[in-house]
């Protein structure tokens, strides 16, 4: 028989902000998503761009890439077929592990990139960061960076 452990739950204080937190978070999703949309990019799709265009070569084992873009393997396998059909990336064999696979941006996912990033930027600022007070910025900043450590 299993030992229930007494919950700590939150106090209205601590409840409110957690519940604004997830309100906002879906609120910046939603519009990222949405200033993409006419790039037929969802923002899944941009950040997985953006990490291989910052990678060397512009290529990623997909391991490497889920991690990167916090993405489960198979959830990420579906994306890159979705983005190598619209010939955004391509998949190769990894040269040195015959069961790894690579993903390389193409010429047509870096050009939509370029294109897309200007539109993006705006959209963050306009979502996240013009809205928020700058020592709010630092604090949240803070709060963040303390939950990815302990995550650690």
């Amino acid at each position: 028989m299993s030992v229930l452990t007494p919950v700590h739950w939150l106090d209205s204080d601590q409840q409110e902000v957690w519940r604004d937190f997830l309100a906002a978070v879906a609120i910046i999703d939603t519009k990222l998503d949405a200033a993409l949309r006419p790039f037929d990019l969802d923002l899944g799709e941009y950040e997985i761009l953006v990490n291989l265009s910052e990678a060397e070569g512009h290529r990623m084992r997909m391991s490497e890439l889920a991690q990167a873009v916090r993405q489960s393997r198979s959830r990420l396998t579906h994306t890159v077929a979705r983005m190598e059909k619209k010939h955004l990336i391509e998949r190769q064999s990894c040269a040195d592990d015959r069961r790894g696979v690579i993903a390389q941006l193409t010429d047509e996912g870096y050009g939509l990139l370029e294109q897309a990033a200007p539109t993006h930027v705006d959209s963050v600022r306009q979502a996240f960061i013009d809205a928020v007070n700058p020592r709010d910025f630092e604090a949240l900043g803070r709060a963040m960076r303390a939950v990815i450590e302990v995550a650690h």
